[in-house]
């Protein structure tokens, strides 16, 4: 992960921050997932999702009309709010008398599809993220050993060690920041989940009778 990722200011906008760059970078639960030491959160990782567990009926894939496509990348959103969703979603059913369980079943299927993707990206950054800070971790001790070495010279080299103790202090302060966003964005991934079981129950609730 490029230092470009990281931001100072507030910690949750550094944070939302250290989310964007987690999820645009290239490829839910309760405790410490230890089977996988790449894994830094306190939430149990959780790999993959299921769709069927949100929604209760069996759903045949069908391809949707551009109003529903839009509905789905709507819906996806996080920055609409549930209460935003749910109008949108009771405007497209007021708008097609065709609505049923199936077509619903499909729009849902897509929103999860979109939800499962970044949730994906954001599991495999998180990793990649963790990575990084084990190799920085790595060279700050070794920055410390040659600091330490380089103080017990009878012939002491002063510019390397002033040096040296700038880049400690430097990476200690990125270490300590990034640790903390990282605590928010481990969130991200529940937050993803719940809300795509939240879009389901939205959606079977414009099921009609």
């Amino acid at each position: 992960m490029r230092v470009a990722c990281h931001a100072s200011g507030h910690l949750r906008g550094l944070a939302l921050g250290l989310a964007l760059c987690l999820t645009q970078a290239p490829g839910v639960a309760a405790a410490m997932d230890f089977s996988d030491p790449d894994w830094p959160c306190i939430q149990r990782k959780v790999q993959n999702l299921s769709a069927s567990l949100m929604w209760p009926a069996p759903v045949t894939r069908t391809p949707l009309s551009p109003e529903a496509k839009d509905l789905v990348e709507t819906l996806s959103l996080r920055r609409v709010s549930l209460e935003e969703a749910d109008a949108h979603v009771r405007a497209f059913a007021e708008r097609n008398s065709r609505v049923d369980g199936q077509l619903l079943g499909n729009i849902f299927y897509g929103v999860f599809d979109n939800i499962a993707e970044t949730r994906q990206r954001l599991i495999a950054g998180i990793a990649r993220y963790s990575r990084s800070q084990i190799a920085l971790s790595s060279r700050i001790e070794g920055a410390r050993v040659e600091m330490a070495k380089l103080s017990r010279e009878k012939s002491q080299d002063f510019d390397r060690i002033d040096k040296l103790e700038e880049q400690i202090d430097w990476d200690e302060r990125i270490y300590r920041e990034r640790s903390q966003a990282l605590t928010y964005v481990c969130e991200t991934p529940v937050l993803l989940e719940k809300r795509a079981y939240a879009i389901a129950q939205i959606l079977l609730k414009h099921i009609p009778d």
